[in-house]
């Protein structure tokens, strides 16, 4: 049977998306109220899993994730796209949380959550956050936030506490000069994907950003029946554009799993540990475009599928595939309608960072990066999404200086430096 070279990239998505489907006045400025109380406030320790989530966030978030998915597999055409749409979301979502009118709304519009209210938003990512990082003893799920803010900016309280409370977010104070700090922050995210992602910020920080927000997610789950490596051989894989491969493919079957067979494809359901969490892999029938299938998918359309999944006896083979992703998400989360924020001039993140005037809060990159790996005892997988905010200027404090004492003065000829003359007025005299 053929298999199109660019599966994967639907059997990942859906496996993330499957993950997700299971489931007052302004405050103080910040340099006045000392919340970062020194470098690092830790997260809270995480409380037991929620009984459930609000419906609308899943949905939201699903809709969200095929809709940026296709921004993503027009931009690169018949090439291999691996995202973490619960990653980018919860990144954004942390993010919306500073955001103020006409941005506030184009987010709103872009991550589908309008109509739901900030409070049952962040609750709603609360509970959610809880829940999938509780699977089950052969499933590892890790979610972690982060702010990381220029030492010296003020940001509102408001915003800050938001995020520590509902996201969990450690918060940072950091010298964005110092040579090292780009580094300090990569650390990071080394640690919180197990060493699967080691770098999200450039070595230098741009002058102009005042804070990165930032989500990992790590897992790790074994097949509840594992793939037998005595099993696995070099078989045919072939291409989109008629070629073929060598690829080793693995085996299982004699079983009865989680099946359906769609108008122009095939779906099979392989479950991790306990059943919970699934690798949902999508294989359209020959002679079926890849691309276009991807972008027929709707939310309508992935909840008949999963629940036209039943048990049936087959036989499944899967590649073993590694694959490192890497995107900048600016040109399509704008194609999703969040233009605004991105423009210097118009973006509105007023509860985020008191504005100066002449100056604004935009954001300026959206990044993210992705590591997966499946063979036969499982699969590993991590996500990091870096928001950075840009502010269009550092303006300095106004100075007031009224020359009305003796003084000193020289007139200099700057390309040379040559010093054409000097002097020292004690009693200045002036005559018509």
């Amino acid at each position: 049977m053929k298999i199109f070279a660019r599966f994967f990239v639907c059997m990942l998505l859906v496996a993330v998306m499957l993950m997700t489907v299971s489931c007052s006045a302004v405050g103080k400025y910040l340099g006045d109220s000392g919340l970062f109380g020194g470098a690092s406030i830790g997260a809270s320790q995480l409380p037991p899993p929620a009984k459930e989530v609000d419906e609308r966030l899943v949905q939201a978030n699903t809709r969200f994730a095929f809709k940026l998915f296709k921004q993503l597999i027009e931009q690169q055409p018949h090439e291999n796209v691996f995202i973490s749409p619960t990653s980018i979301a919860m990144a954004l979502a942390m993010t919306y949380n500073g955001a103020d009118g006409e941005t506030k709304e184009a987010m709103a519009k872009a991550l589908e959550v309008q109509g739901i209210d900030i409070e049952d938003f962040n609750k709603a990512y609360a509970d959610l956050k809880t829940i999938l990082q509780n699977p089950d003893p052969a499933v590892q799920v890790v979610i972690a936030n982060s702010l990381w803010a220029r030492k010296g900016m003020s940001f509102y309280d408001d915003f800050l506490n938001t995020n520590k409370k509902f996201y969990g977010a450690e918060i940072q104070e950091l010298d964005f000069n110092l040579p090292d700090a780009s580094k300090i922050i990569n650390n990071w995210v080394r640690k919180q994907t197990k060493d699967k992602i080691d770098k999200i910020v450039g070595d230098v920080i741009p002058p102009e950003t005042i804070m990165y927000l930032i989500n990992a997610l790590y897992f790790k789950g074994n097949w509840t029946n594992e793939f037998d490596p005595k099993l696995t051989r070099e078989e045919a894989f072939f291409l989109s554009d008629g070629t073929q491969k060598a690829h080793p493919i693995m085996f299982q079957g004699g079983k009865k799993y989680p099946y359906y067979k769609g108008e122009n494809f095939q779906a099979v359901s392989l479950p991790y540990g306990n059943g919970r969490v699934s690798m949902v892999v999508f294989l359209p029938d020959e002679g079926v475009d890849l691309m276009e299938f991807c972008s027929s998918i709707t939310l309508e359309k992935w909840q008949e599928w999963m629940n036209s999944l039943s048990e049936t006896q087959g036989d499944v083979g899967l590649p073993k595939f590694k694959l490192e992703y890497e995107v900048e998400l600016k040109e399509a989360l704008k194609a999703l309608g969040m233009e605004v924020a991105f423009d210097p001039g118009k973006a509105n993140f007023g509860k985020m960072h008191p504005i100066a005037p002449g100056a604004n809060v935009y954001l300026s990159s959206v990044k993210h990066k992705t590591f997966v790996e499946t063979n036969e005892q499982g699969t590993e997988a991590s996500g990091v999404t870096a928001v950075e905010v840009t502010l269009t200027s550092l303006p300095l404090d106004n100075f007031n200086m009224i020359v009305n004492r003796p003084f000193f003065f020289v007139i200099r000829d700057n390309e040379t430096g040559t010093l054409l003359f000097m002097g020292a007025i004690v009693d200045p005299v002036y005559e018509k």
